[in-house]
């Protein structure tokens, strides 16, 4: 087991004030891997004034400049990416060959895409006799969740950094080990006293002082629509900035002239990614009911490949969930599902045979799922997949905006235009069409409950801009 008994603060790794510690937990087995400092509030308000201190000289350096600081950021993540894959693999359970690839590769992709923002972003324009200036908002909390953990925390300090600011970082506790590792990097790269800093623990507590605290300007929070709720309530005192990215429910609209064989494969892999613990799963499959028989078979063939097992075995497709309080919510779903009267088409409630030990859930795959039904409305965050069947386009675009998320989407068409017609009308902030490619610069975020600005690419670094106009 690896302890981690600091926190790191103005330049240093220093003693947390709080008096506790947290475990950490292997999702594969449940055995305790290390242990963080429970952060407290005096830790918060330590960040947020080194953070302060730090701003003037940070902001005043060339986007040059400071695209150094975070290339040499990106070369460190890239010296220790096996490390990190492994790390990751353990603490969330993607399979550790998948983790270095999407949980290890998309952050270096960020601070190298935040290095070129930083020197290639046009900062000033002229609007008639005004000179219009972006110029970073000051101190900015990022609080991050753990299904993504490195990469949400790349998406915000990254692009903060770049724009001139200087962060508190607060990692989620359940999966923060690779934060640590991310702040190891920062103090090589020789990141002025302050610009990085990393408080650990609960939300309610370091979450909740970073988002009041008087000198931090902007807080950038991903996790649960309920906490985030409570993170837009909490810095609205303080009227600071607030980019919230939330839940989601997303509907996958798979149209009658879809090759379906494809489409629903996909869909699939869209919806158990991560075990499913993904914002942005697919896991509202909406499809014609005259198909409805031919998309069972389809879900079901494809689900039966998705074999759980251990992160660092070499066929696993499908790792555990991330703790066994997310297990036993899953679970339950599962179980509301078979109440509610929807079909089981595969899975289950039960643990996959032989995998009793750790935090294992089978893919499930529901049919003949109605709109109100509540696995049709909460996001599950577990690998289970709604099939919901319409009878006209019009009835499936309905279905597909009849939640209170608006996050990602999916459209399937043999023809792209009509595809592309029925996007523009699902009220996500990212829908796919025919299986289009996840992009590392476009706008990420959400409609709805699912949350507020963007992230990611030019969107992104403007989240943590300020806007002022000199008159001329």
């Amino acid at each position: 087991m690896r302890s981690f008994d600091s926190i790191y603060v103005n330049g240093q790794w220093v003693p947390s004030s709080g008096s506790g510690t947290l475990e950490v937990t292997d999702s594969a087995t449940a055995a305790v891997i290390a242990s963080i400092p429970a952060g407290s509030a005096a830790d918060g308000d330590a960040a947020g004034r080194a953070a302060r201190a730090a701003f003037p000289a940070w902001s005043a350096l060339t986007g040059a400049e400071r695209a150094g600081y975070l290339m040499k950021i990106h070369a460190g993540l890239e010296a220790r990416s096996d490390e990190l894959a492994t790390t990751i693999a353990h603490e969330v359970g993607m399979p550790v060959k998948l983790a270095g690839i999407i949980q290890v590769g998309l952050p270096k992709a960020n601070f190298q895409i935040a290095a070129g923002l930083a020197t290639g972003y046009e900062f000033e324009q002229q609007v008639g006799n005004s000179l219009v200036v972006r110029e970073a908002i000051g101190v900015v909390g990022c609080i991050t969740p753990w299904n993504y953990p490195l990469h949400q925390i790349a998406l915000k300090v990254a692009p903060a950094l770049a724009a001139g600011n200087t962060v508190v970082l607060k990692p989620s506790e359940v999966a923060p080990i690779n934060a640590f590792i991310l702040a190891e990097v920062v103090h090589e790269a020789g990141l002025p006293a302050g610009v990085f800093n990393l408080v650990t623990g609960v939300g309610p507590v370091v979450g909740e002082a970073i988002a009041a605290h008087p000198d931090v300007d902007m807080v950038s929070f991903t996790g649960s629509t309920r906490a985030g709720k409570r993170v837009a309530e909490v810095a609205a005192q303080t009227v600071k900035k607030v980019a919230l990215e939330l839940g989601g429910k997303s509907p996958n609209v798979i149209l009658d002239d879809a090759d379906l064989t494809k489409a629903v494969a996909d869909g699939v892999g869209k919806c158990f990614l991560n075990s499913g613990q993904t914002c942005t799963a697919l896991t509202r499959m909406i499809v014609p009911r005259a198909k409805l028989e031919e998309v069972e078979q389809i879900a079901a063939a494809t689900a039966a490949a998705f074999t759980p097992g251990d992160p660092f075995a070499p066929g696993t497709r499908l790792g555990p969930l991330v703790s066994a309080a997310q297990r036993e919510r899953v679970r339950g779903f599962i179980r509301t599902g078979i109440e509610e009267g929807a079909t089981l088409v595969a899975g289950g409630p039960d643990a996959p045979e032989g995998l009793e030990q750790g935090y294992f859930v089978q893919p499930t795959v529901f049919s003949n799922v109605t709109p109100d039904m509540t696995i049709a409305r909460e996001e599950i965050f577990g690998p289970v997949l709604s099939i919901i069947p319409y009878d006209t386009e019009e009835e499936a675009v309905a279905i597909a905006n009849d939640t209170i998320y608006g996050l990602a989407g999916g459209v399937w068409s043999g023809d792209p235009e009509r595809a592309k017609q029925v996007a523009r009308r699902i009220r996500a902030g990212q829908v796919e069409v025919n299986g289009g490619a996840f992009n590392v610069m476009a706008p990420f975020g959400g409609y709805k409950q699912s949350g507020l600005g963007r992230e990611a690419g030019t969107f992104g670094l403007e989240e943590f801009l300020e806007v002022k106009a000199l008159q001329l």
